[in-house]
């Protein structure tokens, strides 16, 4: 957007100094979490690591706005999701045994296409998910927390660390020296992973969350493990593999029914009140954030939404009709998108863009190289848009100006983008092909479940039933993508979120017993002590510091993958 000149509040936080370390970091991030997706088969969020290391460079420069530190953490985080994008889905083309199919300009063009649909996307849904919604975004409120406690010092100050050093050295043994094991109680259930995810991140999202959100998720996992795998295998009605595919496509229903359950209620009454407000002459066009999204505002995202198209049509070679439907499908997707990250912290973008896929071959496409770049396309849209809009309610909560906010993550995803592509082409000139699978050097699992799926929906039946039910839930107020985000995930990552959220419960009712003996609450000590913490505010520290830990740590560790992998 260079036609908007800088505000003075713009300025102060979107320095040159930013920019250079954000970018440098933005490389390395990127390069890692390319590594660490295709490794492990996992993405840790690179957020609290990154907030702090802007934060340390930039002071080491003399320089301690918050602002500045958030935006420069942005630069260097937005190409990490970018890069999930990618390894969680065009692997599959080469476990397929397509890859003589595959070029590095049709790569190129869908990882640009997905990049700015979410940029793009974005930049449309943020009032309305992050200002007008009670979303908790628990990694964007853990990034808060991390860049205020850095300047609050005191109690607070070692509350976060302290909980965030405790976390990080946990990982460490669990990941690096093996000496704790990643699954606890662990059942031999068929169908079902059964088990107690060792990871304090996870337990700090349920924690976060909690309510009523994780109470719906849990009840998702109840639903398709015990009720449609164990019971309905019991019954007979099914095997196990059957039940599984039911699950799966039930799951994906639920949520792409959220999706468009927030299309049928949300969106007419924003439509309405637009055009009552142009009917009435009022200046400015769209209320976007705190100001108003003029003319040229929406011309720039008009014309970044056609470049994308033209490269999904020119670059992957897809019809005029199919990019229309993946780009009209990227915003039903990206909104799901940041539902589940305000909800949960966890964001299943391979999920969104095997959804599109399914819909983009039910429509005839039958070139299986290219429904891959299209779940490309989408996963990356939705992995850039769960990062992006974690950081605007980091910046909601810290005062960052949003334009300059979107300014650095559009920065750091285009160069993100290239890093991207340029890794994963490397990996493969050293690597092969032949090393991305189930039990290869690069176990890549969420491509291995796309390339399962390429052939379709496994049940069409649970698949409609999800859709429809998705979209009544959501109209009528209740959490449909919770429900279906637990009846997809593994069952271990649905009752470790449980159980931080039981926690959550028990230090709840803890402080309110305490408040109650000690007739008064936390809040009511005078302004300016140690006191005026309150018994709240202290548990969302401690998790913000348990949640920041890990996800740093995992960062760190996928680092020194790289570095060894690189020197092996």
């Amino acid at each position: 957007m260079k036609h908007a000149p800088f505000r003075a509040e713009e300025r102060g936080q979107l320095s040159c100094a930013g920019i250079v370390i954000g970018c440098l970091g933005c490389v390395v991030i990127t390069a890692s979490s390319m590594y660490t997706a295709l490794k492990m088969g996992a993405l840790p969020w690179p957020t609290i690591f990154t907030s702090i290391t802007a934060l340390v460079l930039l002071r080491a420069l003399g320089r301690t706005s918050l602002n500045e530190a958030n935006i420069t953490q942005v630069i260097m985080s937005a190409g990490s999701m970018v890069a999930g994008g990618i390894a969680f889905t065009v692997p599959g083309i080469w476990m397929l045994g397509l890859a003589d199919e595959v070029s590095p300009a049709e790569l190129l063009a869908a990882a640009l296409a997905g990049t700015l649909l979410g940029l793009v996307c974005t930049a449309l849904i943020r009032r309305r998910f992050v200002e007008e919604s009670d979303l908790e975004y628990p990694i964007g409120t853990a990034a808060a927390k991390t860049l205020q406690a850095s300047r609050a010092g005191g109690a607070t100050g070692r509350a976060l660390f302290g909980s965030m050093g405790l976390a990080g050295a946990w990982c460490v043994a669990r990941d690096v020296l093996g000496v704790v094991p990643t699954m606890l109680a662990a059942l031999p259930i068929p169908g079902v992973s059964f088990a107690v995810y060792n990871s304090p991140m996870l337990l700090s999202v349920g924690f976060l969350v909690g309510g009523a959100a994780v109470a719906f998720w849990f009840a998702g996992a109840v639903l398709g493990n015990f009720g449609i795998i164990v019971g309905g295998t019991a019954a007979g009605l099914w095997d196990v593999a059957g039940a599984q595919g039911i699950v799966s496509s039930l799951g994906m229903g639920l949520m792409m029914g959220s999706g468009l359950g927030v299309i049928v209620r949300d969106i007419p009454p924003k439509a309405a009140g637009m055009l009552r407000r142009a009917r009435a002459g009022r200046e400015g066009g769209v209320a976007e954030g705190g100001a108003r999204m003029g003319r040229v505002d929406a011309g720039a995202l008009g014309l970044l939404t056609a470049a994308a198209a033209l490269l999904a049509c020119f670059g992957i070679g897809l019809s005029p009709a199919v990019c229309a439907v993946v780009v009209a499908l990227s915003f039903v997707t990206t909104i799901m998108s940041a539902q589940s990250v305000g909800q949960t912290g966890i964001d299943p973008m391979e999920i969104f863009g095997l959804i599109v896929l399914l819909v983009v071959a039910a429509l005839g496409e039958s070139d299986q190289v290219k429904l891959f770049f299209v779940a490309c396309v989408i996963a990356i849209a939705c992995g850039l848009a769960g990062d992006v809009m974690s950081d605007f309610k980091t910046g909601a909560i810290i005062g960052t100006d949003p334009r300059a906010l979107w300014r650095g993550q559009a920065a750091g995803a285009l160069l993100g983008c290239l890093v991207s592509v340029a890794v994963m082409l490397v990996l493969v000139q050293a690597y092969g092909t032949g090393a991305f699978g189930p039990g290869q050097t690069f176990v890549a699992a969420q491509a291995s479940v796309v390339a399962t799926m390429v052939s379709g929906i496994p049940s069409v039946p649970a698949f409609l039933a999800g859709l429809a039910a998705g979209i009544l839930l959501h109209c009528a107020g209740l959490p449909s993508m919770m429900l279906g985000l637990g009846v997809y995930l593994p069952f271990y990552m649905s009752l470790t979120a449980a159980l931080g959220a039981l926690a959550k419960a028990v230090y709840d009712r803890v402080g309110a017993a305490k408040a109650q003996k000690l007739g008064s609450t936390a809040s009511d000590a005078p302004h300016g002590t140690e006191a005026e913490t309150t018994h709240e505010e202290r548990g969302i520290i401690v998790a913000s510091g348990v949640l920041g830990g890990e996800s740093i740590v995992g960062v760190i560790i996928a680092l020194a993958s790289v570095a060894m992998g690189l020197a092996g």
